[in-house]
């Protein structure tokens, strides 16, 4: 089963809005035991265009645990918060394991 992972990037508008978000979100995320792997403010863009000031990268053991925590009820206390603060791009994306090769 492939890891699931969210994607979000961000436009923000009120930095104390994000941090009471981030305050808000956290315990849902370790509840849901997902794995921050990237937050970055400054992406090195490669091509096209990219939305916003920041792009967060979280990972889960796969895309229904990300699916079941983006629709939880502990994040959703917490998602108000971050819609208020920043213009929000979000995606949720199976992660993708390798053929074995052959010999």
């Amino acid at each position: 089963m492939p890891k699931g992972y969210v994607i979000l990037t961000e436009a923000i508008r009120d930095q104390a809005g994000m941090d009471a978000y981030s305050r808000a979100a956290t315990p849902s995320m370790v509840e849901a035991n997902a794995s921050v792997l990237a937050v970055d403010a400054e992406p090195e863009v490669l091509e096209g265009r990219w939305h916003g000031d920041r792009t967060v990268v979280l990972e889960f053991e796969s895309v229904e645990a990300a699916r079941r925590w983006y629709e939880s009820a502990a994040y959703a206390r917490a998602q108000p918060l971050r819609q208020a603060a920043a213009e929000t791009n979000a995606v949720l994306v199976a992660g993708f394991e390798m053929p074995p090769r052959r010999a």
